[in-house]
């Protein structure tokens, strides 16, 4: 995920990989799918290993209303989707 401290500190005290949303995020197929999201928000699969969430074309900034706005949006919807939480290991692939 990629974001500005200053995004992060506004939306959580306790900041947590994988619990908020960023300008880009990946998400492993492990986790599920990805709903589709509003626009401007680009979705791209990374072959069979997960997803590539990119919220705007341009720069994200926290100073940006429509970009905040856009931030909680997608925040709800990957939440609803149960893919915002905290990051854990994966079980072993079987041999």
């Amino acid at each position: 995920m990629v974001t500005s401290t200053a995004h992060r500190d506004s939306v959580t005290e306790k900041p947590k990989a994988g619990t908020f949303v960023g300008w880009v995020m990946y998400f492993s197929r492990l986790r599920g799918p990805v709903p589709p999201l509003p626009a401007p928000v680009r979705i791209e699969r990374v072959e069979d290993k997960g997803t590539l969430v990119i919220l705007t074309p341009e720069r994200f900034t926290v100073s940006n209303p429509e970009h905040v706005a856009l931030a909680a949006r997608v925040h709800e919807l990957l939440a609803r989707a149960g893919l915002l939480g905290k990051l854990r290991p994966w079980p072993a692939a079987a041999p």
